[in-house]
């Protein structure tokens, strides 16, 4: 008998771990993605070192993309006062170009089937899933990972809670030539958001900003608004004054949400950004998407192992491991999003930080997990 193949549906960074995972365990596994490697996406493109282990476990060789290595944080006040600590794992810099292209290739020297197509539809029915895509192809499956992004028609199709709600983020990033520190990450306030700045592979510079909406359509175009909004940032201007594109435009997400959403949807697995969207503010996006990617695939092993009896256990444990692993993180990221939209807050909490540096340290912790520790 032919075994129904587990359909990833998205092929980022999340979905293309977990396919790399499942498919070295001798699964079949069949990822649709709608987009061609390699792509630029929209990232701060900062790794945390948590998942190293892990991607060791998975023969990930990290090192051959020639990332950077990162120890040390700086956060800059809007008027330019700095606070400076050391990363407490470290990470390391790695466009997605470089990295999904990458796991793309991983994925099918494993055996995946990787598939450039859009998904239409995701029926559960008879305990099992029926997955169709916009020119109606059809797959069968008994298990399915949703791993489609932060936002997708998917998402409305299937009523989540968050996707009628509007956001008030805005999210632009671009590749920059020019002088920055290798082993640090920068994170720099302005009114209305904040700023990520590291080095990739290549000596790339990565500048990603989250910006208020409102905020931003006061201006033509996002040089315009640069100019008279990031530029009140010392450290900003002094960047964008010194650096240049690499880019021909930069890259935009609207509506980024960071409510709460649920980790199983409709039977349909969650991982990465699909499940829970971190403040980009905390730096762990990506860690976290390539940790969900590892709790799904560990138990869906044991699901076909028949050591997990049923689907509700193996979603009612899915659930669980989320929730424990990476919970107090969002909360805590939302805890942060809230502040940056109120500006007395967030003058509050740099004071705070600038009178205690210290804290710092203690809200990266929060933020972060532990190395990924792997299952013999």
């Amino acid at each position: 008998m032919i075994q129904k193949p587990i359909v990833i549906v998205g092929g980022g960074l999340a979905g293309l771990t977990a396919a790399i995972h499942l498919s070295k365990v001798g699964l079949r596994v069949i990822v649709i993605e709608k987009n061609e490697y390699p792509k630029h996406k929209v990232c701060g493109e900062y790794i945390s070192n948590e998942v190293l282990p892990y991607f060791n476990y998975l023969d990930i060789n990290i090192s051959d993309l020639l990332p950077t290595a990162i120890t040390d944080l700086e956060f800059s006040t809007v008027s330019g006062k700095l606070i400076e600590s050391s990363l407490p794992l470290g990470g390391f810099g790695v466009s997605r170009y470089t990295l999904d292209e990458y796991l793309y290739k991983k994925a099918i020297a494993n055996g995946c089937e990787i598939i450039k197509n859009s998904v239409e539809s995701i029926v559960f029915k008879n305990d099992e899933f029926i997955i169709t895509t916009i020119n109606n192809l059809v797959f069968n499956a008994k298990t399915v990972i949703g791993a489609f992004g932060k936002r997708s028609n998917i998402d409305q199709k299937l009523n989540r809670n968050f996707i009628e709600k509007k956001s008030p983020w805005l999210a632009i990033k671009a590749h920059y030539s020019g002088n920055f520190p290798k082993d640090l990450v920068g994170l720099h306030n302005f009114k209305g958001g904040y700023c990520g700045v590291s080095k990739v592979e290549n000596n790339s510079i990565n500048i990603c900003y989250l910006a208020d909406y409102k905020t931003f359509k006061k201006y033509k175009n996002i040089d315009e608004y640069q100019q008279n909004v990031l530029y009140k940032n010392p450290y900003l201007k002094s960047l964008f004054l010194n650096s240049k594109l690499i880019f021909e435009k930069h890259l935009t997400i609207s509506q980024i949400s960071f409510e709460k959403k649920d980790a199983v949807e409709n039977h349909i697995l969650m991982i990465g950004d699909t499940a829970g969207l971190i403040h980009p503010l905390c730096g762990n996006g990506m860690a976290m998407a390539i940790h969900s990617a590892k709790i799904v695939s560990e138990l869906i092993v044991k699901f076909y192992n028949k050591e997990i009896i049923s689907r509700n256990e193996l979603e009612n444990k899915y659930i669980e491991q989320w929730n424990f692993n990476f919970k107090d993180r969002l909360k805590m990221g939302r805890f942060l999003s809230n502040i940056m939209q109120k500006q007395k807050l967030s003058a509050l909490m740099m004071h705070i930080l600038i009178t205690f540096p210290s804290l710092l340290p203690l809200i990266i912790k929060k933020t972060h997990g532990k190395p990924i520790t792997i299952n013999s």
